[in-house]
């Protein structure tokens, strides 16, 4: 009987397609198939989208009160426009990382079967230290330059990763890793809830924008990058910690 059921529903669906994509006229529902004029549609729509209320120029260093405040224009649809989507990607994220900590996580540092030298470990110590500094900063910047929370925290967990290759003693503090990416996943759900009430929905810029191109500008968006970077940092760091570990003897 289920069977004939999903037979019905099936052919329902497609005689709907059907009808309203490949009828000879224009269709009841969809334009005719091929002859939708994408250009004029959503695209061309956020393009001439105003962010300022009163459809004048964007000026760098000048505009203030913008809609998103962020002079990066990806930056304002990752965190503020696709918020939900960001959401999602995180999240997948930390049940990647829990899996990885249930099948992998042990007690002991694995030990290399060739140690490192000198020479390596001393360049990663003069290395590592530009990398978190460089790692800080771009998801700081998230809003004002290419980049953001993501590639932020990947660089932070690549000096990390290099510590770890560069010494077979080297261990991270895995609570004090995991007590940061919980603090930092919490306050940015706290902000998107935040924003869903003072504003109608997650991740909300309730905060005054400021002036684009400004380091205090956009609102509560290179808030949420920095709670995005310590905790994809903090996550693969973790990540790392776990592939490198192997039960005590």
């Amino acid at each position: 009987m289920k069977r004939v059921i999903a037979v019905l529903l099936v052919g329902v669906l497609g005689f709907f397609i059907y009808s309203n994509l490949y009828s000879t006229g224009n269709g009841n529902l969809f334009p005719k198939f091929g002859e939708a004029k994408l250009s004029e549609r959503v695209s061309n729509k956020f393009i001439k989208k105003s962010v300022n209320g009163n459809e004048s120029e964007v000026i760098y260093n000048q505009t203030k009160d913008a809609e998103s405040g962020s002079a990066n224009m990806v930056t304002s649809i990752v965190v503020n426009y696709r918020s939900f989507d960001t959401l999602g990607e995180v999240t997948v994220l930390f049940v990647s990382a829990l899996g990885v900590g249930l099948l992998l996580s042990g007690k002991s540092r694995m030990k290399f079967k060739t140690p490192p030298n000198f020479i390596l470990r001393s360049a990663v110590r003069v290395i590592a230290g530009i990398i978190l500094i460089t790692g800080v900063y771009i998801f700081i910047h998230g809003h004002l330059t290419p980049g953001g929370g993501f590639p932020g925290g990947s660089m932070i967990a690549s000096a990390v990763l290099l510590f770890y290759i560069s010494d077979d003693e080297f261990k991270t503090k895995v609570k004090a890793f995991k007590f940061l990416e919980g603090t930092a996943g919490s306050l940015y759900l706290i902000f998107g809830l935040l924003g869903l009430s003072l504003g109608g929905y997650f991740l909300y810029n309730f905060l005054p924008t400021g002036v684009v191109g400004n380091l205090f500008s956009a609102g509560i968006v290179p808030i949420i990058y920095i709670f995005v970077g310590l905790k994809v940092g903090s996550e693969l760091s973790n990540l790392i910690s776990d592939f490198l570990s192997e039960e005590g003897k």
